[in-house]
């Protein structure tokens, strides 16, 4: 069973995971608004991803007989200037996510919980490629911000996800 302190962090994080989830829902609608189609559906994917992150880390806990306490979560911002100050937004974020996901991994490690620190693991990975990304997508979104048909052109081009990761935990009701 994971140490009481990983899963009260853990349960938080599902908390954030789930807050990520409605932040990107909200930058895809902000999109869609825009008449922006391939970026409003590739924040329409990175909403699911996330929810999707979200029961990976309620399925460890079920699997360890832990607590599954969802938190409550804030609003997300909806109102947005323009095309960058939503992806400033998701790489923001993006970070914390990872700085939230590596504080994790300490807890694991203090409390010399290999089960949780080896779950962890794929998330480390995840968040590498997060925050690349989503870098990667700001400075085209920057360079672009005038001629947003470059943007959806890149984002058709390179913005596809991977398909399913077989490395990737198992998600509750999946």
């Amino acid at each position: 069973m994971p140490a009481p302190r990983f899963v009260e962090r853990l349960n938080e994080q599902v908390g954030h995971e789930l807050a990520a989830h409605n932040q990107y829902l909200a930058c895809a609608i902000h999109y869609d608004g825009l008449t922006l189609p391939q970026m409003a559906a590739y924040f329409y994917t990175q909403a699911l991803e996330e929810r999707s992150h979200a029961l990976m880390m309620v399925q460890y806990l079920l699997d360890t007989d832990s607590e599954v306490a969802i938190p409550t979560i804030a609003a997300p911002v909806s109102s947005f200037d323009g095309v960058v100050a939503p992806v400033e937004l998701a790489l923001e974020q993006e970070n914390r996510v990872t700085t939230q996901v590596s504080e994790l991994l300490v807890i694991a490690r203090d409390e010399s919980d290999f089960a949780s620190e080896q779950f962890l693991q794929w998330f480390i990975k995840e968040q590498v490629e997060e925050v690349a990304s989503m870098s990667d997508l700001l400075a085209v979104v920057r360079r672009n911000a005038d001629v947003v048909e470059n943007i959806e052109e890149y984002v058709a081009r390179e913005g596809g996800l991977e398909g399913d990761d077989p490395s990737a935990p198992r998600a509750a009701g999946g």
